[in-house]
């Protein structure tokens, strides 16, 4: 039974930058895509980035493009997401997940960490 747990969550004012990460355990992820979807308060949980099982292929949402970076360490079982020109439309709850296909459908993935907040201030 796998388990993801995210970290790096934090406050920081519009302009900055935070790296979330998302640790594996119980199982090993490297075949599976991985993703990160947020969830503001009030909507519902929405895509922001996933990446294929060895790191080569990455998309984004239309709204992080350019600013967020999802990368992938499969030695270390951990998945990235580097988050930079932070707005405060950014601030939720964001979630990692794997999945056995790249996908931007949360129904597609099958771990699910708890979630870390991001808040940023303006």
């Amino acid at each position: 039974q796998g388990q993801l747990e995210e970290s790096g969550g934090g406050v920081v004012q519009a302009g900055g930058s935070l790296r979330l990460s998302c640790a594996a355990s119980g199982r090993t992820f490297s075949t599976y895509a991985m993703g990160w979807f947020r969830q503001a308060p009030g909507k519902e949980r929405e895509f922001v980035a996933a990446t294929n099982w060895d790191g080569t292929s990455s998309y984004y949402t239309d709204a992080v493009q350019g600013r967020f970076t999802i990368s992938r360490d499969r030695p270390k079982n951990t998945v990235y997401l580097q988050m930079d020109s932070l707005k405060p439309e950014d601030t939720a709850v964001y979630y990692c997940a794997a999945g056995e296909l790249l996908e931007s459908v949360d129904e597609e993935y099958d771990y699910w960490g708890q979630g870390t907040q991001v808040t940023v201030s303006s």
